[in-house]
């Protein structure tokens, strides 16, 4: 299916956003700050396909990590796929192996994520070097299955094209040949990853199917799935980088039909995070005073069952 409006959107976004878009963006969050580790950022080369290579060489995918890669996770490491901040990221990485990170680890010595680490760790080392990044949630349709699974992006300013690009530092060698990606990973098509926002208008207004949008191994589907990711879309692009399964506020629970007034809802918040540019200060100030949108200071964390304290400033 060709998503007509999802291209519109794009070429929208090829406007040059404004400086203190740009400026918010270069500057680090609390979960992307690479705290005592900042000076080990400081060697590492900010092109985009660097950057993705570097990332690569520090985390592998905890649920590939066997097929792609031949490497057992042994149970004790699992919970590094629930590390929050880079920082916590880092520890683990030095832990593992105290060298330079422009030195590419074996699999079994590197750090176990998901794609949100690959995101968080590529969008540290981005800002870190000035240049203006964002994580941004959605659905790609380049794994596989033949619909769009639940996944996570780094998204980077490229001053020299004026627009923004989609960088997924997840896929190295192994996930390119074993998924038989051709397209640019550093600048992956608007048509191939769908934004939260364009995913949802993509159902809504241009005949998508609800079902081809969620987790094809646990079944977990629709626009219910679609409306957690609009929020959680929107507090990453607010800075708050929070895990892919984190739950709070307005977020549907499964399986939920959603209500006119609920579709509603989602259909106006959709709408600002299609062109998060041009809405910059509503997203922020519907973020900061909605209690349904803001992330509280704890969250539950859905895959583990449990509550989960956000990381805070200081």
């Amino acid at each position: 299916m060709s998503f007509a409006g999802e291209s519109r959107r794009a070429a929208n976004g090829a406007q040059r956003p404004p400086v203190e878009v740009l400026e918010y963006y270069t500057g680090q969050s609390v979960c992307s700050s690479p705290g005592r580790w900042v000076h080990l950022l400081d060697p590492l080369s900010a092109a985009p396909g660097e950057v993705a290579r570097t990332v690569q060489g520090l985390a592998i995918h905890e649920w590939v990590a066997e097929p792609f890669y031949g490497v057992s996770i042994p149970d004790d490491r699992r919970e590094e796929s629930h590390l929050r901040t880079a920082e916590a990221m880092l520890d683990m990485i030095q832990a593992l192996d105290g060298r330079s990170m422009t030195e590419a680890r074996e699999p079994r010595c590197r750090l176990v994520g998901i794609c949100r680490h690959f995101m968080l760790l590529a969008v540290a080392i981005l800002r870190h070097h000035s240049v203006p990044a964002r994580g941004r949630g959605g659905f790609g349709d380049y794994f596989g299955t033949g619909k769009h699974e639940d996944h996570w992006v780094c998204e980077y300013w490229d001053a020299s094209a004026g627009r923004w690009k989609l960088l997924d530092a997840q896929f190295d060698e192994a996930f390119v040949g074993a998924l038989g990606i051709t397209h640019d990973i550093t600048d992956v098509p608007r048509d191939r990853f769908l934004t939260a926002a364009a995913a949802w208008q993509a159902c809504r207004t241009d005949g998508a199917e609800p079902a081809d949008f969620g987790i094809e191994t646990t079944g977990k589907r629709g626009l219910w799935f679609i409306a957690g990711s609009l929020i959680r879309d929107l507090a990453t692009l607010n800075k708050v980088e929070v895990l892919p399964w984190d739950v709070w506020g307005a977020q549907p629970s499964p399986d939920t039909e959603l209500s006119s007034d609920a579709l509603a809802f989602f259909d106006e918040l959709a709408a600002l995070l299609a062109d998060p540019d041009a809405h910059h200060n509503e997203i922020r100030g519907r973020f900061a005073t909605e209690s349904d949108l803001t992330v509280p200071a704890t969250v539950f964390n859905s895959l583990l069952h449990r509550r989960d304290r956000m990381p805070q400033e200081g």
